[in-house]
């Protein structure tokens, strides 16, 4: 029988909704949505419950986004609004933390880490954040009545790194569903010019950990290609020095929409993702629930997301990606069998199963009718 709740108030940290959302904002955006809608649809798991998302004030929200929520303004910004403003709106209530980091100094809060990478690849970070990390985290860890994370590789990486009890730690898995309420642009070739050739799709932010120049070493192994190379990423400091130097079947593209990132899944014939460091992996799962074959970092957290449905590559072997590249690209029927793979992967997952994952999991904390 579904655990039932009386009235039980949640407050959720809703910085995240002020800033351009990364993967880790994506996670908390769909959990709250999802919690939304279970709201709306009166589901059991949320009877009872009164639940407060607080934002900074100056944080402006589409009309309709979580109708059924209560979204509350809080005087302040940044960290003295998540250290002093935050706790004190979230007196008396369970506060959820969705994105790595909350107050230091309240007791009745569920925060969930993604991962360990401040501490596993510093160098993609700055030493004014390693340092805060380094005293947050743990403390963050000690403090929360429970810790939540999205892999069981990210559980036994925050559990050694900040030494955090792993019985403490609790897994919502990541899903790719969003992907398909984009709505596509359906212009997506004709802006890019894209339509002459096939495409191999590559997507990464700024962080090193990313591995970007592995994607460009490996083009540069294949050289002339029957085939183009599709990059997209705002601000990538590896274009600063060789944009100038790139073959003409390299396109990059810069940051894109996600209506356009839908479209371009959808046309590419494959997806490249060679990350050195993952608490997850969502942009392949992303991949997958559009029917994109995927090659991926062998990591045990993008194993642990794509299953048997992904190509895996070393991430410091550039020939082994142009290799896994100009293998996936030249066979069709390989192509289709990773699609369907992709498919039945991405399946075995939902944001509607990671909300209510996470309502059991703080279950103990809140008032059982």
């Amino acid at each position: 029988m579904a655990t039932v709740y009386a009235s039980s108030h949640i407050s959720i940290n809703g910085r995240f909704l002020g800033r351009r959302p990364t993967g880790v904002d994506r996670f908390a955006y769909e959990v709250v949505r999802e919690l939304d809608e279970l709201v709306a649809a009166k589901d059991p798991q949320t009877a009872g419950l009164s639940i407060d998302v607080l934002v900074p004030v100056g944080v402006k929200l589409a009309p309709g986004t979580f109708p059924q929520l209560n979204v509350r303004a809080v005087a302040g910004a940044g960290q003295r609004w998540e250290q002093i403003s935050l706790p004190f709106a979230a007196r008396g209530t369970l506060l959820l933390n969705l994105c790595n980091a909350g107050p230091l100094l309240f007791r009745n809060q569920v925060t969930v880490l993604h991962d360990a990478a401040p501490i596993r690849v510093p160098e993609a970070y700055t030493r004014a954040f390693r340092t805060w990390y380094a005293v947050m985290a743990p403390c963050i860890g000690r403090v929360s009545r429970r810790v939540l994370t999205v892999s069981e590789f990210s559980r036994r990486e925050i559990a050694s790194a900040y030494r955090i009890p792993s019985a403490k730690i609790g897994v919502l898995p990541e899903s790719g569903e969003h992907i398909l309420r984009a709505t596509e642009t359906g212009d997506v070739v004709r802006k890019y010019d894209l339509g002459r050739r096939p495409y191999v799709l590559a997507v990464s932010s700024a962080s090193r950990h990313k591995n970007f120049r592995l994607v460009i070493d490996a083009i540069e192994l294949l050289g002339a290609s029957s085939y183009d190379f599709v990059i997209v990423g705002a601000n990538l400091p590896i274009f600063n020095a060789d944009e100038q130097v790139l073959p003409p079947f390299v396109k990059h593209l810069g940051y894109v929409s996600d209506a356009e990132l839908k479209d371009l899944f959808h046309h590419a014939a494959c997806f490249v993702f060679p990350s050195l460091y993952e608490g997850y992996g969502l942009p392949p799962v992303e991949a997958m629930t559009l029917g994109c074959p995927v090659i991926a970092s062998n990591l045990p957290s993008i194993r642990e997301a794509c299953g048997d449905a992904a190509l895996y590559i070393s991430p410091y072997c550039a020939s082994e990606l142009a290799s896994a590249m100009d293998k996936v690209m030249r066979d069709a029927t390989l192509r289709k069998s990773m699609r369907e793979r992709g498919y039945t992967q991405a399946a075995r997952h939902s944001w509607r199963a990671s909300a209510l994952t996470l309502l059991k999991e703080i279950s103990p904390w809140l008032a059982h009718r």
